[in-house]
């Protein structure tokens, strides 16, 4: 079952931007998009607040989100988040199952 992981990164005076630029220019977007089990892996701009750029990140399953966050692309992030000065706020979420009470609220 896949697991979607939404990451709010809030900065200032742009911050956020230029974080989720170099993320893409450098290709440490790409590196994560091509790792085992990753799903999907794409940045979005609300459009009520310029400084949170919302990473919606998407794995196979817990083992692979696991190998994740042991990878050395994890610090590689992590300097990126200080250089940045960005503050996170993280939601988990899990698909509607096929029988699920919501399902008839989706228009497919």
């Amino acid at each position: 079952m896949s697991l979607t992981i939404n990451l709010y990164y809030t900065g200032k005076k742009g911050s956020a931007q230029a974080f989720a630029r170099e993320m893409e220019e450098s290709g440490l977007a790409q590196q994560i998009r091509n790792e085992e089990g990753n799903e999907s892996y794409r940045y979005f701009q609300p459009l009520d607040d310029p400084e949170t750029i919302l990473l919606i990140d998407q794995w196979r399953d817990q083992q692979a989100i696991d190998r994740h966050h042991q990878s050395p692309m994890m610090a590689q992030l992590a300097q990126l988040r200080d250089k940045y000065d960005l503050h996170m706020k993280v939601e988990r979420f899990a698909p509607i199952s096929n029988n699920s009470e919501d399902e008839q609220y989706l228009r497919k």
